[in-house]
């Protein structure tokens, strides 16, 4: 049985819960095993991430450029115990609205500065959907995963 990659999911409305489905599915039809977590489920998660493995984050950004309240918890948790990470690998999905300029993808850009900061590696680039933009997040993330996926096979 293969490593299980687990998809982090902080939302609101539900986007980024259905972005993580369709990267689930793609995760899936590589052959490898995936899980969807909501933030608020993960127990101990300086413990969960500690022990390193895959991990995507896809998170929404709420309010002026915030975490969603079902990944604050979680944030807050990682922030404060500031665990050693990196044994972590991780890619970031990140939804905004361009329409705040200023806050835009906030939400998934501070895991990913946090993940970073505790020693955690990401693995390829940030995806930042727009809402504002022409392409559904769920197209985005599958092309997305596809290439996260080539990618994780290279890192150690």
């Amino acid at each position: 049985m293969s490593e299980t990659i687990t998809i982090l999911v902080a939302t609101m409305s539900g986007t980024a819960e259905m972005v993580a489905e369709t990267v689930a599915e793609r995760i899936e039809e590589a052959g490898l095993n995936a899980r969807i977590l909501r933030m608020e489920k993960l127990k101990e998660p300086a413990v969960a991430l500690g022990k390193g493995g895959r991990w995507i984050v896809c998170s929404s950004t709420y309010g002026t450029g915030d975490v969603p309240d079902n990944g604050k918890d979680l944030y807050a948790a990682l922030d404060s115990e500031r665990p050693d990470l990196s044994a972590l690998r991780y890619g970031v999905i990140a939804l905004g609205d361009s329409v705040y300029p200023n806050t835009f993808c906030f939400g998934g850009k501070k895991f990913d500065a946090l993940l970073s900061s505790l020693g955690a590696v990401r693995i390829g680039e940030r995806l930042e959907h727009d809402a504002r933009g022409p392409d559904y997040p769920e197209d985005l993330a599958a092309a997305w995963t596809d290439t996260w996926l080539e990618l994780v096979g290279d890192v150690a």
